[in-house]
């Protein structure tokens, strides 16, 4: 088992708030189940995504619906180091209209993945060197398939540490020739989708084909694919791994986000973990986003899932079931999905997510390590979890740890609902995806049932 406690000091290189440097969290504990309704921040996924197209587009756009959260400001700072006007925060930002991308700067990541991926293809538009860095963990995160695939393409790319890992360099030159490569994205969808969406704005276009093990979070790449071609890119995406984005202009347009169904997972999950019943307002009839699944994950551990006008109902039952579930294309949900399971009276496998290791932690480790700190039966396997059913308790000693990552730091309040003495030693870094978590927690485990009490 690998031991990701080194890693739980990390901390961010950024002025933008990121994870809190306070006592431990004491997570509350729900004193019957917990009902309300909730309203979710935007999707993180569909914001930077709309943010960076909107920028390559060179017009005037307004995104709509955008979480003010910690991962959206640095796709924000990352647009306004190249040059690219941008105004406001939170569900209104303006991108403004722009001649080219500004190099001899420098771009911070954060610990922000469609940052660190999605802006160096960018980059190499500029019109000279832009530096990228970020946070410690980010440092760890694999980037050597996006830096060959530039190099391939045409691109400098310049390393400071002997490996394609933060800090960088990447020496743009105005524009990029573009074409053909090959690459290995079994480690995460985000290399696909940031070559992607600027590919359109190389001279001869885009193809890149995968060759590896079986992508993760396909989702994500389908997400990437529709927004281009809402935005009248010229997308094939007929041949299996294989995507071909034909040169042309972006078209100037407004985005409207939805709300973060990932995000919104673990309010869900709270009725499922106390017999309860919660309502996310603004669940769309259909998405492309990751985060839908867990409607399908939670009925299998014995909820009621009930879509309606207003958004979408789980209720819990009196017994959560074990799960044997693969969640190779929602990884993300895995947190939320494993500390469940350890609430669970059956025993659960899950599978499929090996990548989860690469993630902001080594989340397979880091929920291995938790969950036996307080008792349970976590074992990771070569490509994910099983977990027993065990009494969990809280450790008044030892802080459930967040390594930094908003999901950890969320499963841990999940467990807080039913383990008491349960506290998160940082539940500061849900800043990344979801402003004013506690808050929002708090409101929801008071019986809120409307969309201000709840947080939205």
């Amino acid at each position: 088992m690998h031991d990701p406690s080194i890693q739980r000091s990390s901390r961010p290189s950024t002025s933008i708030p990121g994870p809190g440097e306070l006592a431990p969290w004491p997570a509350p504990t729900a004193s019957g189940p917990v009902t309300g309704a909730v309203a979710v921040p935007g999707s993180k996924s569909q914001s930077n995504r709309a943010l960076l197209l909107a920028a390559l587009s060179g017009g005037d756009c307004v995104v709509v619906g955008a979480a003010a959260s910690r991962d959206t400001a640095l796709m924000v700072g990352a647009l306004r180091a190249l040059g690219v006007p941008v105004r406001g925060a939170g569900e209104r930002i303006e991108v403004g209209a722009h001649d080219g991308w500004r190099g001899r700067s420098e771009v911070d990541v954060g610990l922000a993945g469609t940052v660190m991926r999605f802006v160096p293809p960018v980059a190499a538009l500029a019109d000279g060197p832009v530096r990228f860095d970020g946070d410690p963990r980010a440092r760890e995160r694999p980037m050597g398939p996006v830096l060959d695939a530039l190099r391939a393409l045409g691109a400098r790319v310049q390393t400071h540490g002997g490996t394609d890992t933060l800090p960088f360099t990447l020496h743009g030159t105005g524009g990029l020739p573009g074409g053909e490569v090959v690459l290995d994205a079994s480690g995460s969808s985000q290399f696909v989708s940031g070559l992607l969406l600027s590919g359109a704005a190389y001279e001869k276009g885009l193809v890149v084909h995968h060759d590896g093990e079986p992508v993760p979070s396909l989702p994500h790449i389908e997400m990437t694919v529709d927004m281009l071609r809402a935005a009248d890119v010229v997308v094939d995406d007929a041949e299996p791994n294989s995507w071909r984005v034909s040169p042309g202009p972006i078209s100037v347009r407004d985005w409207a986000v939805e709300p973060d169904l990932s995000n919104a997972s673990v309010f869900l999950a709270a009725a499922a973990a106390t017999a309860g019943q919660v309502t996310v307002l603004g669940w769309p009839t259909a998405s492309t986003q990751p985060g839908v699944a867990i409607l399908g994950v939670l009925a299998q551990f014995g909820c009621t899932v009930t879509p309606g006008p207003g958004g979408v109902t789980v209720t819990g039952p009196d017994r959560l079931t074990g799960v044997d579930v693969d969640l190779h294309d929602v990884g993300e949900l895995t947190p939320t999905i494993a500390a469940l399971a350890a609430l669970a009276e059956g025993p659960s496998r899950l599978r499929g997510v090996a990548h989860l290791r690469g993630h902001e932690t080594d989340r397979l480790a880091a929920l291995a390590t938790e969950l036996t700190a307080l008792g349970g039966d976590a074992v990771e396997t070569p490509d994910g979890l099983e977990i027993r059913p065990r009494p969990l308790h809280g450790r008044p000693d030892r802080p459930w740890g967040a390594y930094a990552d908003h999901r950890m730091a969320t499963a841990g309040a999940l467990i807080g609902l039913v383990v008491s003495g349960v506290a998160v030693d940082d539940i500061g870094c849900t800043d990344k995806t979801i402003p004013d978590f506690p808050a929002r927690w708090a409101a929801l485990l008071g019986g809120a049932d409307s969309p201000s009490a709840s947080g939205g």
